[in-house]
């Protein structure tokens, strides 16, 4: 019995067409909806972390003091969230697969050295106005052992 299945099986499989397609020549075409992988497009990436307090499964990794921007790829679950919180757009779901790899990886988006520089430019110049209107705040304002002193000398002037 179990040799007519087998033999029925085969007759089968041998007029049939191929369950699988022809990959290289033939290449696969995915859906409208299929959601493949997130890329960030580092050059317009201000590191905000806002992609990373909305990811679900924490695969994604913001690191200012580092200029880098790490994502997981074997821990996103491809939810589209951090693709709509980023205020830049500069996070996209590319509709294809990731491209296959020996090992379980995290990639890295690094800052080149222009940026980098052009960022630690921005936040001197920020901390620079910071201590601007404190002084100048500070000058405006006055001294409270002043105004304790003043108000001393005005309690003894009566």
């Amino acid at each position: 019995m179990s040799t007519l299945n087998y033999l029925g099986q085969s007759l089968k499989n041998l007029f049939s067409r191929p369950a699988t397609e022809n990959y290289p020549a033939k290449p696969h075409i995915y859906e409208e909806r299929y959601r493949g992988h997130i890329e960030n497009d580092i050059s317009r990436c201000i590191l905000c972390g806002n992609c990373m307090r909305h990811c679900p499964s924490s695969a994604i990794t913001v690191s200012k003091a580092e200029y880098t921007w790490r994502i997981r790829p074997f821990s996103c679950v491809q939810c589209n969230e951090c693709v709509e919180v980023c205020p830049v757009k500069c996070l996209s779901m590319v509709n294809a697969p990731t491209k296959p790899g020996t090992q379980k990886s995290i990639i890295v988006n690094r800052y080149s050295s222009e940026q980098i520089a052009v960022e630690q430019e921005r936040q001197k110049a920020i901390a620079e106005r910071i201590a601007k209107a404190k002084a100048a705040a500070a000058a405006k304002s006055p001294n409270p052992a002043d105004t304790a002193q003043a108000s001393k000398e005005n309690k003894s002037c009566v």
